[in-house]
């Protein structure tokens, strides 16, 4: 039942951004601005935008219909499942109004409102699944100790009171300013939103709190699967600054690109972290993320300072690029060594100091005869870097040995 059920979420998620994306295919190339009132803002047609969409919202649906058929009373599968199925009903009342204002541009009529109506609201569920539920309760399906449960519920009250308010609030769409909202009330008081929106805003960062504290009582398995994600999480990050930071030179719809790509990333490893899929790789992933965007930015950085700097010197020519290309490829290999081991020293102590002690210690080996201080030295070699519980060494019986040896 919970496998039918899940799948059953993936499919209608699916179909509905299928749908989505035909009426958008139809109504490609409209002139909207002869069609849809004055402050009416059209849809974006940005291909690439739209497909990065389309994958990061397939990949949480199948992530979660993948871990909710596997582990149905783990609600991190119905988390992910629920979070696309949500801006799914953005995406498709979007499209269904605009259809509809193309087909009948005097009159959309009561349906297509009402399919902005949906659209205008359904961000909130999605936005607190995003960052309350996921942080909240990842990987276990449970928050970290009873107590930080009245986050969760302080964050469904403020979900419940923000979409009440946001749907039922009389006067003008928020998102869609030209469209008075069909089921606006005007009993429902303005300050319902503002009262959501702070609990919302307070049960965000205690959700991270909360993770945080999971992190430093997690131990084995679960501090892997929890390294996975605050990882991706990171790099979601850093998709949103860059985003932010770059919106104004490469556009809105381009800048969107980067806070897809994090999106995705956080689907894939909640997919990894839960399914355990190589689960301890993780430590490799990261030392190398580390080095190799050092790398490149240093490399980056060496091959423009270099062609500026030749360019200026003999004049722009293909001279500056080809003598920059061959010192870029020339460095490439010290320079990554250095960026290992300042990334293992700073990042990976224990690693680095293991990794000296055993190279320190096979300098010695050539030079030691005494198999009484050999065995001293090894015993303390593998006691400080692989920490066992006990260490015991074995020889063979001096007859046993090579005549060489003896």
């Amino acid at each position: 039942m919970s496998r039918a059920l899940a799948w059953s979420l993936c499919a209608l998620t699916l179909a509905a951004g299928v749908c989505s994306g035909v009426l958008s295919i139809l109504d490609a190339g409209t002139d909207w601005a002869a069609i849809l009132p004055a402050g009416a803002t059209p849809p974006t047609e940005g291909v690439a935008v739209s497909m990065l969409d389309v994958a990061w919202l397939v990949g949480f649906a199948v992530v979660g219909a993948l871990v909710a058929s596997h582990q149905p009373r783990n609600p991190i599968g119905w988390v992910l499942g629920a979070i696309p199925a949500c801006l799914m009903a953005i995406f498709v009342g979007e499209s269904f109004y605009f259809h509809a204002a193309r087909s009948d541009p005097g009159d959309p009529g009561g349906v297509a409102e009402f399919g902005l109506w949906v659209a205008n609201f359904a961000w909130v569920p999605a936005v607190l699944l995003v960052l309350v539920a996921l942080p909240l309760l990842f990987p276990t399906g449970r928050p970290p100790t009873p107590r930080w449960r009245i986050v969760g519920w302080a964050a469904v009250a403020g979900g419940v009171l923000l979409c009440f308010g946001i749907a039922f609030l009389a006067g003008p769409l928020e998102n869609y300013p030209w469209v008075d909202n069909p089921f606006g009330a005007s009993w429902m008081p303005g300050f319902v939103n503002w009262v959501g929106f702070g609990l919302w805003a307070a049960s965000s960062p205690a959700a991270v709190a909360s993770m945080i504290v999971r992190f430093r009582r997690s131990h084995g398995v679960e501090r892997q699967q929890l390294k996975w994600f605050t990882t991706a999480a990171a790099l979601l990050l850093l998709g949103f600054v860059l985003s932010f930071s770059l919106a104004g030179v490469i556009g809105e719809d381009a800048s969107w690109v980067f806070i897809a790509l994090g999106l995705l990333g956080v689907d894939l490893a909640v997919a990894i972290a839960i399914l355990r899929h190589r689960l301890y790789d993780i430590d490799v992933v990261i030392n190398r993320a580390l080095v190799y965007g050092a790398l490149t930015a240093t490399l980056g950085a060496t091959y423009l300072a270099l062609v500026l700097l030749i360019g200026l010197a003999v004049g722009r020519s293909g001279f500056a690029v080809a003598v920059s290309t061959l010192a870029v490829a020339a460095l490439f290999g010290p320079a990554r060594g250095r960026i290992q081991g300042a990334v293992d020293r700073r990042f990976y102590r224990r690693k680095y100091d293991a990794q000296r002690t055993l190279e320190a210690f096979a300098a010695r080996l050539r030079d030691e005869v005494a198999l009484d201080a050999l065995d001293s030295e090894l015993r303390g070699v593998v006691t400080s870097t692989m920490q066992p519980a006990h260490v015991s060494l074995w020889l063979r019986a001096p007859a046993q040995l090579p005549k060489s040896v003896v």
